[in-house]
């Protein structure tokens, strides 16, 4: 049987709350919550990779502008999500995706991990790259619609949201699923 994780992405109050929120962040939260009580229960690994952005960082400099700087209040997990188990991790990530610099692949073998549960902000930025190194390090991808969030762009976040969806089950084979299924799932493993 495989074993899962559930990746939670910047799941941040900066992305749900504050200054680059996302407009869908807020009907999200209670799906990422269902995931995560559901992944404690089975004693399921989630993970948390985060932003914590230095003053240095490409995004903070070049792109983005200040935005969850490491250690600020803007940085935190929000308060329904915040970890609580010895099976819940928190990564650090200075990049889109979660995979690089964070370690997240060496824990995830460590934790024999080979799928992998997606949830978080934003399906269009880091969801999507976070999903893209996963497929390239071999994982089973499951992003769950209902339980991430994109912003806008160049298009509405809703519209961003469904082309991030749709590229990542075309281009990388990724399943996409909701909330119910998600947790059917954990469920299984």
């Amino acid at each position: 049987m495989p074993s899962r994780a559930v990746l939670v992405i910047d799941m941040l109050h900066e992305f749900v709350r504050g200054r680059l929120r996302s407009p869908q962040a807020e009907r999200i939260v209670p799906n990422v919550r269902r995931i995560v009580e559901k992944a404690r229960e089975v004693k399921v690994p989630v993970i948390h990779v985060v932003d914590a952005h230095l003053p240095t960082d490409i995004e903070v400099r070049v792109i983005w502008g200040h935005h969850a700087m490491k250690g600020s209040p803007e940085a935190r997990i929000i308060e329904e999500l915040e970890p609580r188990t010895d099976l819940e991790f928190v990564l650090e990530k200075r990049w889109y995706s979660g995979f690089r610099d964070t370690g997240l692949d060496v824990l995830l073998r460590d934790l024999n991990v080979s799928e992998l549960i997606v949830t978080g902000i934003a399906t269009n930025v880091c969801v999507l790259h976070t999903v893209a190194d996963a497929v390239y390090h071999r994982y089973r991808v499951y992003v769950v619609r209902d339980a991430t969030a994109a912003i806008g762009i160049v298009d509405s976040a809703d519209n961003e949201h469904e082309y991030a969806l749709t590229y990542m089950s075309v281009v990388y084979r990724a399943s996409v699923i909701d909330t119910e299924e998600a947790v059917r799932l954990l469920g299984s493993s």
